[in-house]
């Protein structure tokens, strides 16, 4: 049976056809690394996903962890789980050989970390957070915070959290209330509350490493106003000594759980910090240490945010993919009716996949979870183009391109792909919103990912506000250039379906353009912003469309060259996903447009008291 976590070939599609990971072997990072060593790297990820992490899954969501008012406690199968991941060196997948790495490119490591996230999204959780927060040490950290902190981490011995929001302060960051107060020698102590902290406290790993954002107060005790005054400050739950053994227990306690429609195994907490519950050293606070220099914290935690921005991408996209698979197999073993030509009774009843409705949700299924994946890996792609090319400018234009497209990595699968789990529900009728199937759970795992890491609005703001002027426009630029790259090849190629979809993406790429220019030179910064979520449903759907045209360029070359009738329906079914996007989907576009030129202030004008 065909694995229901991930299409293998679809993966090694997008990795090996489309994306050419291989060819990073060419350079002397990944100069150890062949195709053959980067598809066993994935079938490590596959089977333990498979033997470890997709077992309790549903066990995970039924049993939520429970605090007793001293400590956590989650199911053992997530420790187990956790432990093989580990000890199969996972956690370091990605780093140099020196901290136990393998030296991964970041493309397959995300596509690994896809299975893991797929056959389980809240164990998972505890990884990809540990990865981020170790990422971000290694780039801000002192040697000292590296060795004590970042190596117990990569050995899976320790585990990290992001702390920023903050009960009274969600997405504005700037209304932060988190003191910290500097010590003689050099330390700082924490006071304040962090809300929303996901595998904030729990016990499946020794120590907690917890990177908090927080203010130091100016000389007469007030705290600076905005973002300016923000620093970033490591934070143990434990302390560790000079030897890294652990020490005392620092003031970081759990005030309480959280507890959400999705996402349940991953204990998500209110934790205060300098509570007086504990005095480590014998002086109140939280014991802290500054991470990067002093009111530069957010532009530090932003290499966490961008990389857990596309992590929450890639999670929304395999939920909507292994929905859409557990869909397909529903469909291909559910006999229902008969086709409206089949007028006999006595007939046996027909697979419902063979139903032209039903054929309808599992297609959009398939474009929204394959396009979701190809995008969050593109974006992967960036990342290794970013740190490894050879020429300097190469690594400058992946560094721009990659900022203009988080945002849309972000949104578009968290958006689009929970629908496709909706579908996923529909396909299986009355079964499918039953606890008994899984894809009810699939879908209320996925409803945290429009709003968790920037919700939907703020990343629409992000774009519309900053990403499309950034680095005076060179961003757009660079995407204007691969976007009509990839129209050139599609026209060159010979096929005439992609030629046509090659048009319809340059009027459309046009159409767009010129809308964003004129909204970009609207002078009143209200008027121009009240439709960003417009915009970045425009702009998403047309990256997307540039996406699959992508693919399906990749498909037609080897279904050129295919000569197994498996991989011929392979690559007939991708270039029909394409057709349908650009069918059915891209043609909701000029909707979106529609409202930005000339702005549409309804929305923006409505008054409290008329609702």
């Amino acid at each position: 049976m065909e694995s229901l976590l991930l299409s293998r070939r679809d993966l090694e599609f997008m990795l090996f056809e489309w994306l050419q990971v291989q060819s990073l072997a060419e350079r002397e990072r990944y100069a150890d690394h062949s195709r053959e060593t980067l598809s066993a790297a994935l079938d490590t990820y596959e089977a333990i996903a498979r033997d470890f992490f997709a077992p309790h899954n549903k066990k995970n969501d039924q049993h939520e962890p429970q605090f007793d008012g001293e400590r956590v406690t989650v199911i053992p199968e997530v420790k187990a789980a956790l432990r093989a991941f580990s000890e199969a060196g996972l956690m370091a997948a990605r780093q140099d050989y020196e901290l136990g790495g393998m030296q991964l490119p970041f493309a397959v490591e995300r596509a690994g970390v896809a299975y893991a996230m797929a056959a389980n999204l809240a164990t998972s959780g505890f990884a990809f957070l540990t990865i981020a927060n170790a990422e971000l040490l290694l780039t801000y950290g002192t040697p000292e915070q590296v060795d004590r902190y970042v190596r117990p981490m990569m050995q899976g011995r320790f585990f990290g959290t992001m702390c920023l929001s903050e009960p009274q302060a969600g997405s504005s960051l700037g209304d932060i209330r988190t003191r910290a107060e500097p010590r003689p020698d050099g330390t700082y102590r924490l006071f304040g509350n962090k809300m929303w902290i996901s595998g904030g406290e729990h016990e499946v790993s020794e120590n907690i490493v917890h990177l908090v954002l927080a203010k130091i107060p100016n000389p007469d005790g007030s705290l600076p106003p905005g973002v300016q005054g923000i620093s970033l400050f490591l934070v143990p739950r434990r302390l560790v000594q000079p030897d890294g053994s652990l020490g005392e227990r620092n003031d970081v306690v759990l005030a309480g759980l959280n507890h959400k429609m999705g996402y349940r195994g991953l204990p998500n907490c209110l934790l205060n910090f300098g509570e007086g519950r504990h005095t480590p050293q014998g002086e109140p606070g939280a014991l802290g240490y500054l991470v990067g220099e002093a009111g530069k914290g957010l532009a530090c935690m932003f290499k966490m945010m961008n990389e857990a921005r596309i992590a929450v991408g890639l999670s929304a996209a395999v939920l909507g993919y292994t929905g859409y698979l557990h869909a397909l197999d529903y469909a291909r073993n559910r006999p229902q009716g008969r086709l409206p030509g089949q007028k006999d009774p006595t007939q046996p009843q027909v697979p419902i996949v063979r139903h032209p409705d039903v054929k309808r949700m599992l297609l959009t299924q398939k474009a929204y979870a394959e396009g979701g994946l190809a995008l969050a890996l593109y974006s992967a792609r960036l990342i290794d183009e970013q740190h490894s090319a050879p020429d300097a400018q190469a690594r400058i234009d992946a560094e721009r391109l990659l900022d203009l497209l988080t945002p849309v990595t972000k949104s578009w699968p968290s958006q689009w792909c929970l629908e496709a789990n909706s579908l996923a529900i529909q396909v299986h009728g009355g079964y499918g919103y039953t606890r008994e199937y899984n894809v009810e759970q699939f879908y209320r795992d996925n409803r945290l990912n429009p709003i968790h890491e920037g919700t939907h609005g703020i990343q629409a703001l992000d774009l519309l506000g900053r990403k499309l002027r950034l680095h005076d426009g060179a961003s757009l630029a660079l995407l204007d250039a691969r976007v009509r790259d990839t129209i050139a090849r599609a026209r060159a190629g010979g096929d005439a379906a992609l030629a046509a979809h090659a048009q319809a993406l340059e009027d459309i790429w046009g159409h767009l353009g010129e809308t964003t220019t004129r909204l970009l030179a609207v002078p009143d910064a209200d008027a121009r912003l009240a439709n960003a979520g417009p915009c970045l449903e425009a702009f998403g759907h047309v990256v997307m469309a540039w996406i699959w045209l992508e693919q399906g360029i990749a498909a037609a070359q080897g279904l050129a060259s295919a000569d197994d009738e498996r991989s011929q329906h392979f690559y007939r079914g991708k270039l029909q996903a394409c057709r349908y996007f650009f069918h059915w989907e891209l043609p909701r576009v000029p909707g979106w447009l529609a409202v930005l030129d000339p702005v549409d202030l309804t929305c923006a004008e409505m008054q409290d008291e008329w609702f």
